[in-house]
């Protein structure tokens, strides 16, 4: 490691130079955090830090034995085939936050911002057209509106719940909390959805919707009756027996105490449930008579699931000495069953949603509950999964997924600000599971008309799966994956493929040639060298929400027998654009970010001037010249600096004092 490097900055320079932005800036004294090598293969049993910094590298599976074909023959059809999905939109992906986190993840109250969130909803708007956050979980059955907590904070947690096996706290929460998410959707297009608390049916606390629809007006998507009311009993929460039958009542209950509060003016088609993990079968509440005695308040319908669980390892229980295996449970993820094998399970449902015209929600999910597995879900492997795994729902007409985001004890977060105490010179770190979405979002692009098919492609192998995504009526992308981890390259595989006018062998519709974005790293058990389509987000506390590096997008000529190769590297996803369609962009180098600044205790929050926001509608009118402050100003938080200015300063001689490690 190089010493650090000391740049004085020249006096007596403008004043609009002061705000100039500052990286990776490191008080005296402070010892860098560090990762794990990427070429380790072993779990760092040693580690007691934060989940969500834990350096575990597992192993990678070996290649499998056979291996895949690693060349073969996909014919294409032009022309819409037999077993397209629903239409589907590019914010298809969005997040699920914890309640109890949203002072760390979204901002310190409604005029302090946290910019790299800005940047991350603002990359996913760019491709999707718009992005879908969730707040709630565990934490939002026991939150409680209030009018005002000590020191003007925003929210505050309570003793935690010990009966339930995630330990959620309490929250109390002021309505700043809400004015927060409608600023947020002031400066980018991001729509809501809230839960109503559930926990006391006795003693409804309905405050949440009758100041989030004032504040939140056409941003709230909709309010969530119940999360995961199939757990109610076991913890605790209910009486044993409690069933399908008694939630169906509840929610009765609740749809008629909205209706009847002379506050709240739109119930019908603004609710939704059962939001079940998986103790109920959905089957168990349709046969209720769920969706016809509430029709007329049903927004949607919504489930939660995870494919595994570490709360007996992280929380205690019976099984806590042992727990879960990360090693032994890896494999499981780094195949295309993964997904198909969630998605089976709603099929009938969500063909039951579409006959009732009825969208249906995965409210809530990630690799695994209770945060996650060290070294899967903060792996590159993780980011293959929720790729494959968003795909797979989209094809089974789910209509939105939601990927949980919670606080530093968890492994799976997309996204992780730093602790409290490290924000002043440490930056957001993003998980590989972000790259996911923003790959489900280029995938789908802004059309919201894009069907998608699994194309069982290369003898429906489950290590090479592949989908082709038509929007409207035109055969758009194809998402092709490869599992396998092979340093020397020999597991690469090249897939070629025509495309043929109606059915397959009609005449030929291959383009001239066609551009191909990769989502790639070392090995499925990385954490850090993940690109995608070149650029990347570096690794722990290295993030601003911005992608950094040049955009690659490659170009490959297609042959002159109308057949096109398409490498993809083992492992690796393949994301290739087949038609030109209006409104969608393959490059994303103008897309709307904020700076931040590391020169104050507010290095990654904005301060935003209420009256920017007065107009505002997603990116439009808003006043970033005035959305905030920097060090001197009022509020002393991070300030949006035009780049030109930046340039202007840097050609002054202004140097701000920088450390840098190397």
């Amino acid at each position: 490691m190089r010493p650090p490097r000391l740049y004085y900055a020249l006096p007596f320079l403008p004043i609009v130079c002061s705000s100039i932005t500052v990286y990776h800036q490191q008080p005296f004294g402070v010892t860098t955090t560090t990762t794990a090598s990427q070429s380790g293969s072993a779990a760092a049993a040693s580690y007691t830090g934060a989940a969500a910094y834990d350096p575990t590298i597992l192993n990678p599976p070996p290649v499998p034995d056979p291996p895949p074909p690693t060349t073969f023959f996909q014919q294409l059809s032009s022309s819409p085939v037999p077993g397209l999905s629903i239409p589907q939109s590019g914010y298809f992906y969005g997040f699920s936050v914890e309640f109890s986190v949203v002072n760390q993840v979204l901002g310190l109250n409604s005029t302090h911002l946290q910019v790299p969130f800005l940047n991350l909803m603002s990359n996913i708007q760019a491709r999707g057209g718009s992005v879908r956050v969730r707040v709630g979980g565990n934490t939002q059955d026991s939150a409680t509106l209030v009018d005002t907590l000590p020191g003007n904070k925003m929210m505050q947690k309570e003793a935690q719940d010990t009966a339930n096996p995630t330990k959620t706290p309490g929250t109390m929460f002021t309505s700043e909390v809400l004015k927060m998410l409608a600023n947020i959707s002031g400066l980018v297009n991001v729509n809501w959805y809230l839960g109503v608390p559930m926990n006391d049916t006795s003693n409804l606390r309905l405050g949440i919707a009758e100041v989030g629809e004032a504040i939140l007006g056409d941003r709230l998507l909709g309010f969530q009756i119940g999360n995961e009311p199939d757990q109610y009993a076991g913890h605790k929460h209910r009486p044993e027996g409690y069933s399908p039958q008694d939630y169906s009542n509840e929610f009765g209950a609740i749809d008629a105490a909205l209706r009847a509060d002379g506050k709240v003016s739109a119930v019908n088609g603004k609710l939704f449930g059962p939001s079940l993990s998986g103790v109920w079968q959905p089957q168990d509440v349709w046969d209720t008579g769920f969706i016809e005695d509430h029709r007329q308040s049903l927004g949607l319908l919504s489930m939660s699931i995870y494919p595994n669980n570490n709360c007996a390892k992280v929380f205690g229980g019976p099984n806590a000495e042992g727990g879960v295996d990360p090693q032994q449970i890896f494999p499981s993820y780094l195949d295309h069953t993964a997904g198909q094998k969630i998605a089976a399970k709603y099929l009938e449902s969500t063909a039951l949603a579409q006959q009732n015209n009825l969208p249906f929600l995965m409210v809530e999910t990630n690799t695994a509950s209770c945060g996650g597995f060290p070294g899967v879900s903060n792996s590159f492997g993780s980011a293959m999964w929720a790729l494959d795994y968003g795909l797979q729902l989209a094809y089974s007409n789910f209509t939105t997924a939601l990927l949980h985001v919670g606080g530093q004890g968890v492994y799976y977060n997309p996204f992780t600000p730093p602790p409290t105490n490290q924000s002043t010179f440490h930056q957001w770190t993003i998980g590989p599971i972000y790259y996911s979405v923003l790959a489900v979002a280029e995938a789908f692009g802004t059309s919201n008309k894009s069907r998608i098919i699994d194309l069982q492609m290369n003898a429906n192998n489950i290590y090479t799966p592949g989908y082709a995504i038509y929007d409207g009526d035109v055969l758009a992308r194809l998402a092709l994956f490869n599992y396998i981890t092979d340093p020397s390259g020999a597991h690469e595989y090249t897939a070629t493929f025509a495309i043929g006018g109606g059915d397959t062998g009609q005449p030929n519709g291959t383009p001239p040639q066609v551009k191909v974005k990769y989502l790639v790293a070392p090995s499925v058990s990385s954490k850090e060298n993940i690109t995608w389509a070149g650029q990347t987000f570096g690794g722990a506390f290295e993030s601003d929400g911005r992608l950094t590096g040049t955009e690659t997008v490659q170009t490959i000529t297609c042959k002159s027998d109308n057949t096109c190769d398409i490498k993809v590297p083992a492992p690796g996803f393949a994301l290739v654009f087949l038609a030109d369609i209006p409104g969608d962009a393959e490059t994303f180098g103008d897309v709307k970010t904020f700076s931040t600044t590391a020169l104050t205790k507010t290095i990654n929050t904005a301060s935003i001037d209420p009256t920017s926001l007065a107009t505002s509608n997603g990116q439009k009118g808003a006043n970033f010249m005035q959305a905030g402050t920097s060090h001197g100003r009022p509020n002393g938080a991070a300030r949006f600096v035009p780049h030109l200015a930046v340039a202007g300063c840097m050609a002054l001689g202004l140097i701000s004092v920088l450390w840098r490690t190397m």
